[in-house]
């Protein structure tokens, strides 16, 4: 065996971590991208139908609903990538014909992430009002943490260009499901 020289050496450990990122695990699949969590998630206005004590409910479908559903759902997130139980994350919206329930709580609720910092909203396609696009609003916190409150937007509204609080960075992904469309968004949050 010939013996190896200091460069081929050198040569040959540069090239193996290369290598070693194009493995794949045993079952043949992928890893996941490391996330990139960041700073906190864009704070925007709360808007003025914003209304406190709303129920605590998956569901902010009213009964007898026949419009589009839709399925908002997502993780909240610490600014280090871990999940955060028990954060609340409430919603707010109008409804179809672009109107808000200021008397009741049709279009509103709040529930609290799980274990894995999930949460999951069943509720309508909010409907469109002048100077506004589609739009959600929320408001999220960690046990303990300070409250952020702000909007999540539809991909590709026609609107999206004209309204003046639009921002990209709080699209939801979208992911038609039969009669249902699903929309996600995680949120990062402060935790102190």
């Amino acid at each position: 065996m010939a013996p190896i020289s200091r460069r081929s050496f050198l040569a040959g450990s540069l090239a193996l971590p290369a290598g070693f990122g194009l493995m794949r695990p045993a079952s043949g699949q992928a890893l996941a991208p490391t996330r990139a969590c960041g700073p906190a998630t864009e704070r925007q206005t709360e808007g003025p139908y914003f209304k406190p004590d709303t129920p605590l409910k998956r569901s902010l479908l009213p009964a007898g609903y026949g419009g589009a559903v839709f399925q908002l759902s997502g993780l909240v997130l610490d600014t280090g990538c871990r999940p955060v139980p028990g954060a609340l994350v409430e919603l707010w919206h109008a409804d179809d014909r672009g109107v808000y329930d200021n008397a009741g709580y049709r279009g509103r609720g709040h529930q609290f992430t799980d274990d894995r910092g999930r949460f999951d909203f069943e509720t309508m396609l909010p409907g469109l009002y002048p100077g506004r696009t589609r739009h959600f609003h929320l408001k999220v916190q960690a046990p303990g943490g300070p409250v952020l409150t702000t909007q999540l937007y539809f991909p590709n509204e026609r609107g999206n260009r004209r309204d003046f609080l639009y921002d990209p960075s709080l699209e939801m992904t979208l992911a038609p499901a039969g009669t249902v469309t699903r929309g996600h968004f995680d949120f990062v949050v402060a935790t102190a």
